[in-house]
Formats: C-alpha cells, structure tokens, sequence
C-alpha cells in the first residue's frame, strides 16, 4: 500500500503532465499496446496499396474458378449440394479459409522477422512496453488486417450473389474469429522456431490438409469416418460451418454457440501459448 501511494505521488496520473519538464504519468495498458499497433499500421501505410489488390484479386479468382466454374459443373451433374447451389455451398467456407491463410501469412514472417532479424521486438522491450503489450498490439494489428481483407471478400462475393441471407453480414466478424483462432498458436509457434524451415512444415503439413479436408469444398461427410473427427477438433472446420449456417440463414443457436465456443477455446489456449513463447524468446 505504501509503495502504491508512494508511486502516485511520484507519478501524476494526469497525462498531460507527459509534455511537461518533470515526473510524468504512468502509460495506461490501452496506451502500451497501442503504441504497438500504431507502429504496425504506420509501417503498413506504405505497401497498402500491393496489399488491398492482393486481398481483392484473391477472392475474385476463387470464387471465379470455385464458385462459378466448379460450381456450374456441380450444379448440373449433382444439383448442387445439400439443396443449394455449390456457389452458396463454397462461398462461406472460402471467408474462413482465406481468413486461415492471412493469419498464416501474417504470424509467421513478419513476426519472425520482428524476432530474429530486425528485432523490432527488442527495441519495444527496451522501452516501458512489457511481452503482453507487444502480443496484443501484434494481435490488434493482425485483426485489423484480417477485418479488411474479410470485409473486401464479402463484397466482391456479394457481387457474385454468393449470400442468400442478410446474416452474411455474421460472415465478418466470424472471418476475424476463424482468423484469430489461428493468429495466436502461429506467433506460438514462430516465437520458437529455429529457422523459416518451420513455415513450410506448417503450410504443407497443417494448413493445405486443413483447407482440403474441413468441409471448404465438400461436406465433411464424404471423408472416411475415422478422419472426420479430425476435421471436428480443427479451429477451421467450426469457422467454415458457423459461415455457412450465417450465409445460409440457417443458424441453430445450440450448434453456432458451439462452434462460436470453440473459436474462442482455440484464441485462449493459443493466447497463452503465444505469450510463453515470446517471453521465452524475447526475455533475457
């Protein structure tokens, strides 16, 4: 208690005093990793650009080849599956794949870039920013990316007529979830490899098998039946069908809270994983 009040005095809370000759306050949690996250968003300002056309043309050739081309086959030859048509059937399960793929994509290099080769990490540490900081400013920035690229797939799909339901506006922030879901285990994971090697196991061994075999282009129901429990327990397969059953105005509250529950148990777990691993790395 004595040091608490002794901090205080020592300390105005007033953060204006910040600008002020003398002791200053203290910076506030949302202020420490903030700080990160305006960090990240001032680097990317400057490839914006090449980004927001990647993010666009994406979708666009997916759902172009998937959704119209593999869809018209499947609608002729099998009526299309589960009594809608497959563009309907692919186009919610696409929001969380690519979703799946951002985060990939952005846990792994430039989190072990900021690691091992500019070491961006380090110079935070260096400053009043603690690992729990670092994360979720990470984290924040990542969300906000996975937000804008799932934003721009559901526009360019809704062009496309590929939503039949107005809760395909659910198709966001279950996007960012799936996303998120992801995000955390992989800076885990990154926080402890050795070498980029690591990245191409998990692209080849995780997420290419998990894009193929969690219900994205086909029910799940077509697997053998020893690997559909495999495809139960994966953070992807609940993104995939808590979009459709959005996209298709088909919600089930028991079920969706399920696959909802899962999403959140899967950012926890890997929550703290992430953190472990970047204190193991990152502090001395």
């Amino acid at each position: 208690m004595a040091r608490d009040q002794a901090e205080q005095a020592a300390y105005p809370l007033d953060v204006a005093t910040r600008g002020r000759p003398g002791a200053r306050a203290p910076m506030s949690s949302r202020e420490r990793w903030g700080a990160v996250f305006e960090y990240l968003l001032a680097v990317y300002k400057n490839t914006w650009r090449g980004s927001v056309f990647g993010r666009f043309m994406s979708p666009l050739l997916f759902l172009l080849a998937m959704g119209v081309g593999l869809g018209s086959l499947v609608d002729e030859r099998a009526g299309g599956v589960d009594g809608q048509s497959y563009l309907h059937f692919v186009v919610p399960a696409i929001v969380a794949t690519q979703a799946m793929w951002l985060a990939m994509s952005e846990s792994t290099y430039p989190v072990y870039g900021a690691i091992r080769w500019n070491m961006a990490y380090h110079a935070m540490l260096a400053t009043p920013l603690g690992v729990r900081d670092v994360l979720l400013g990470q984290t924040a920035a990542i969300a906000f990316h996975l937000t804008m690229s799932t934003a721009i797939f559901l526009g360019v799909a809704a062009l496309f007529g590929g939503f039949v339901s107005w809760w395909a506006v659910l198709c966001l922030p279950i996007g960012v979830l799936t996303g998120l879901a992801f995000v955390l285990p992989l800076i885990g994971i990154t926080a402890r490899a050795e070498s980029e090697e690591t990245f191409n196991l998990v692209f080849r061994i995780v997420m290419t098998p998990l894009m193929l075999f969690s219900g994205t282009f086909f029910p799940i129901s077509q697997l053998p039946i020893f690997l559909q429990p495999i495809a139960w327990v994966t953070p992807l397969w609940h993104g995939v069908e808590a979009c459709r059953a959005a996209a298709l105005g088909r919600i089930e509250p028991l079920s969706f809270g399920l696959h909802i529950a899962a999403l959140l148990l899967f950012c926890a777990v890997g929550w703290v994983w992430a953190r472990r691993g970047m204190e193991r790395r990152l502090v001395v």
